[in-house]
């Protein structure tokens, strides 16, 4: 049997990192990304998901957006607006009309200008990663079509993050 020794450290750090984030007692970085596509049900089970991180004085970073992000927006600002980042793919103003609404009673949104020009699956990509970048663990709302956040689970995965995700169809 050929074992890579050159490997070994990696995978033993990354697994080391992994129940360390499990085991933490502390707050944590988490992030919460998902399809703009869900059900009033499921809206309603991730905003009560993202109450309850940052009631227990977790840090949660999302995007903006309807669905997913929006339920988590919703649920941390309830909870303790404070624990909320939101970083656009792109700004402010390309926003949806409600978006904008919900966004401007943050108090840390995170905008990128100078991604205005590229297309929202490139800009969502880049904001993924960031977002990724910033956390300790994913959670992910998204079906096996969404090539995003497929991306976005793999990018999670190869960053030694913990992630959770969860399929909707």
């Amino acid at each position: 049997m050929d074992v890579n020794t050159a490997a070994l450290p990696v995978t033993v750090d990354a697994l080391m990192q992994e129940l360390l984030t499990i085991q933490s007692s502390g707050s944590k970085k988490v992030a919460i990304l998902g399809t703009r596509h869900i059900s009033l049900t499921h809206q309603q089970l991730i905003e009560m998901l993202a109450y309850a991180l940052a009631l227990t004085g977790n840090n949660v970073l999302t995007s903006g957006a309807a669905g997913t992000n929006s339920a988590v927006i919703k649920g941390v600002q309830r909870a303790n607006p404070g624990h909320l980042t939101v970083v656009l793919p792109q700004t402010l103003s390309q926003q949806s009309a409600e978006s904008q609404e919900l966004l401007s009673t943050l108090p840390n949104v995170r905008e990128h200008g100078e991604r205005r020009l590229l297309t929202l699956a490139q800009a969502s990509q880049m904001c993924n990663q960031e977002i990724i970048d910033n956390c300790q663990q994913l959670i992910c709302f998204l079906y096996h079509s969404s090539h995003t956040l497929q991306e976005s689970v793999k990018y999670a995965q190869e960053k030694h993050k913990v992630v959770t995700s969860f399929y909707l169809d």
